[in-house]
């Protein structure tokens, strides 16, 4: 069973963790630098998804003048596969939906079709990020997160 845990930056003890877990995935793995890794964190609300008390996996959402942009997904190897991602996504998507605001992201090409499976569209041309290439993509569809809902609770 998982368990998403929201916080803001002045947790410095959690932030660390979310830190480590981005240093893993995206400097380590994808070779992003620390530059553009790191960037505004004071403007964002923070989560960790964890898995028998570990925290495994990490995400963010900012307010931009698009709306909600949700950034910063990173799950650790070994917390690839159980369903994590999606018990973060939705946290994330149910918290971000109270503002009434657009809810969009940047998706890297290999996981598009994850946020697909979750109510998101691709809204424009492939780009490059950080050396790695990504799709603008918009949450379109809450039919999908009352039903994602609904699993994530019937899984408790």
């Amino acid at each position: 069973m998982s368990k998403v845990v929201k916080f803001k930056p002045k947790d410095k003890e959690k932030l660390a963790l979310a830190f480590d877990i981005r240093r893993k995935v995206f400097i380590d793995e994808q070779k992003v630098s620390e530059e553009e890794e790191f960037e505004y964190e004071e403007d964002c609300v923070h989560f960790l998804v964890y898995h028998k008390n570990n925290a495994l996996g990490t995400a963010r959402y900012r307010e931009t003048e698009k709306g909600m942009k949700l950034e910063r997904f990173a799950l650790l190897k070994e917390a690839r596969g159980k369903g994590l991602g999606y018990d973060l996504l939705r946290y994330i998507l149910t918290d971000a939906r109270q503002f009434g605001k657009h809810i969009y992201l940047n998706a890297q090409v290999s996981v598009v079709d994850f946020y697909k499976q979750q109510g998101f569209v691709i809204d424009g041309p492939k780009f490059m990020e950080a050396n790695i290439e990504h799709y603008p993509m918009s949450f379109e569809n809450p039919h999908n997160l009352h039903k994602a809902i609904e699993k994530a609770v019937c899984r408790r």
